[in-house]
């Protein structure tokens, strides 16, 4: 099979599955799409055996910039006479998770900066893009990200309505910009621009934080003209995203994967219990009320907690805005933690 095949096999299957996840909800539906179907056909020898890396930088761009819109004026604003505790309980939310990652790192074949690369609660799809620069397993990374995810979206509206009284969950998808299309493509371009300095200043993972932080600040700035990522490039981006992971799948990575998700998803829930303590916490400085805290510090599913937030009456700006202060803080940090944690990790 030639190379063209191969591609043309990859991309037609990874539409089709990721058509299937969106008619039911499921989020960064390209992203798991192309994870599955980059790596059945790893498993196959059916698929391609590596994405090159302008693709991949490119698609950390653009998840870079969808992350950094997401720091708006108004919920910025809506922090800004809380921000102490807000930033403990974001600190404190950063500690939980990278704690854990530590105790998964544990489990042979999964370094510790793998375990706190998986486990970090705050931008699985920003983290997964990274990992494989930062010198973790994207592999496992990936996998342990988007179980987080499901986890904390599948049970944070049964602990919503049962523990908190919440009313009954609607749906809500992301906020879009207001210009056309190739408006927000000119912004995509503009704050790609970063990449390209912040790498050859060796930033860790400058291309995607590099267009993250200036889109971050014409966000803040209002200069984005009410421009957003189209839809479409978005959905580009996770599927490589995806496919980066999914390529590099064999026999023995499926094994550790499978090895790993039991210690994964008992410390996934443990990660829930601290954030849900930690948003008690916040609610108790800062006045709001314990769903408005618990939803502020839900470590994951940002958009799912826009939904639950919507729904049930509470602060939605001040929900929101403690949530995007915490993934900007995780993909801020995580890269210097991984300086840190020394030479390139290398499973055991």
């Amino acid at each position: 099979m030639t190379a063209w095949m191969r591609w043309g096999l990859l991309a037609v299957l990874t539409l089709l599955v990721t058509l299937a996840l969106q008619q039911v909800d499921v989020p960064s539906a390209a992203l798991f799409a192309g994870l599955g179907v980059a790596t059945v056909l790893a498993l196959l020898g059916l698929g391609p055996t590596t994405v090159s890396k302008p693709a991949v930088g490119g698609a950390q761009a653009v998840i870079g910039v969808v992350i950094g819109l997401l720091a708006r004026p108004d919920t910025l604003a809506a922090v800004a006479s809380q921000w102490l505790p807000v930033l403990l309980v974001s600190v404190g939310t950063l500690a939980a998770s990278m704690g854990a990652g530590l105790l998964l790192g544990v489990q042979r074949g999964v370094s510790p900066l793998t375990g706190m690369l998986a486990l970090t609660a705050g931008g699985a799809s920003g983290l997964t893009a990274i990992a494989r620069d930062l010198g973790g397993d994207e592999r496992v990374v990936s996998v342990i990200q988007y179980l987080r995810v499901g986890l904390v979206t599948a049970t944070m509206p049964i602990v919503a309505a049962a523990v908190f009284g919440a009313a009954h969950v609607g749906s809500s998808g992301s906020v879009e910009g207001s210009a056309p299309w190739y408006v927000g493509l000119a912004l995509v371009a503009v704050c790609s621009l970063a990449a390209w300095p912040a790498e050859k200043l060796r930033i860790p993972a400058g291309a995607l934080l590099g267009p993250m932080i200036v889109a971050i600040v014409l966000s803040v700035s209002g200069l984005t003209f009410g421009g957003s990522v189209p839809d479409l490039l978005v959905d580009l981006a996770y599927a490589v995203i995806g496919w980066q992971a999914g390529v590099r799948f064999t026999r023995e990575a499926v094994r550790t994967v499978l090895r790993v998700l039991p210690l994964a998803t008992a410390l996934i829930v443990l990660i829930m219990a601290a954030c849900a303590a930690l948003g008690l916490l916040l609610s108790a400085i800062t006045g709001v009320t314990p769903l408005e805290g618990y939803l502020a510090t839900n470590p994951g599913g940002i958009y799912a907690v826009l939904a639950t937030a919507i729904s049930s009456g509470g602060d939605v700006t001040f929900v929101v805005a403690v949530q995007v202060v915490r993934v900007i803080l995780m993909l801020l940090v995580a890269p210097a933690l991984a300086r840190l944690a020394g030479p390139r990790s290398v499973a055991r």
